[in-house]
């Protein structure tokens, strides 16, 4: 594809969809001084372009950032647990891809906040892609889904006032008693991680894994920072 590019330079000026147009800074009117037509679909084309570039925020872990690295099989303890490759083949190597994200933080907000680090982890394996979705935290706010969306939704701002509801933060945190285990790991020091280098991650599923002999097992990923734990200073954290 790339030598066609190369070969093949456009002649026309076209519209997405590859219809040829003569014009794209001026828009069709009806006469020199007249108003404009509806029936000027290069006009219609980039008009509809503008309000559809914008990529909408994420409802949940919005800021993040992304890395890519490898994964190393370093024991054969898998051969006894699963059939995938990547996981029962010792020194094997395979691609990945990591996103760190924080839970409830929005575009452009501080990388101090206390909130939920996210480690979304793509392993692209000889049989193809498989995810791992992780927290640094070991537990979660919730266990039943439905309740997701009210919990995204007491996290972010109120679309009435624009602001930060802490009376919804607290009313669905207090009245979910399931929330406690979670709340007090997150207002502890693990809380304000020293970035992403110094914090674990804990598989959100539990993976169902089956072996050669067709032996079922039920795991849970724990990945352990080789640099250890550390966290910001709260008051520090404010200040930054």
């Amino acid at each position: 594809l790339q030598t066609y590019r190369s070969n093949n330079e456009p002649v026309l000026m076209t519209s997405l969809s590859g219809m040829p147009i003569g014009d794209k800074v001026y828009s069709l009117t009806a006469g020199s001084r007249g108003p404009i037509l509806l029936q000027d679909a290069c006009l219609l084309d980039e008009l509809g372009q503008f309000n559809e570039e914008k990529i909408p925020e994420r409802c949940s872990y919005a800021k993040g950032t992304g890395v890519f690295g490898f994964f190393q099989c370093t024991t054969d303890i898998g051969s006894t647990l699963t059939r995938a490759h990547f996981l029962n083949t010792r020194n094997k190597q395979t691609p990945i891809a990591i996103r760190f994200s924080r839970f409830s933080s929005e575009l452009g907000s501080s990388d101090t906040i206390r909130d939920i680090r996210g480690m979304a982890i793509k392993f692209y394996t000889d049989c193809g892609n498989f995810d791992l979705i992780c927290n640094h935290l070991p537990v979660f706010f919730i266990r039943d889904p439905i309740l997701y969306p009210s919990l995204v939704h007491s996290q972010k701002r109120n679309p009435v006032t624009n602001l930060f509801d802490y009376d919804a933060y607290w009313d669905f945190l207090t009245l979910r008693p399931e929330t406690t285990h979670c709340l007090v790991l997150l207002y502890s020091h693990r809380g304000i991680p020293n970035g992403y280098r110094y914090m674990n991650g804990y598989s959100v599923n539990t993976y169902k894994f089956l072996s050669d002999d067709d032996k079922i097992s039920y795991v849970r990923f724990h990945i352990k920072s080789n640099q250890g734990i550390s966290s910001i200073d709260p008051t520090k954290a404010l200040v930054l």
